[in-house]
C-alpha cells in the first residue's frame, strides 16, 4: 500500500517538469504543486488532485481495509 501512489507521483513530477512554473520561474516542484491559484496545466491539476486523494486514502481506515483504489 505504501507504493500504491508511486506511479501517480512520478506522472505528476513529469507533468510539473514541463510547466512554466518549473522551467521558466525555476521554482521547486513542491511549491508549484501546492499553489492555490495554479500556474500549471489542467492535466497537472487533475494529476495533483488524484495524487492527493490517493495519499489521503492511505490514512483513511476504511480505505486501508478495502485497499487504495489503484492507479
Amino acid at each position: 500500500m505504501a507504493k500504491s501512489c508511486k506511479g501517480l507521483a512520478m506522472e505528476l513530477v513529469k507533468c510539473l517538469s514541463e510547466t512554466d512554473c518549473v522551467k521558466v520561474q525555476k521554482r521547486p516542484h513542491k511549491e508549484c504543486a501546492g499553489e492555490k491559484v495554479p500556474n500549471i496545466t489542467s492535466e497537472c491539476v487533475g494529476l495533483r488532485e488524484t495524487y492527493f486523494n490517493c495519499k489521503r486514502g492511505q490514512v483513511d481506515m476504511r480505505a486501508r481495509i478495502r485497499g487504495n483504489k489503484g492507479y
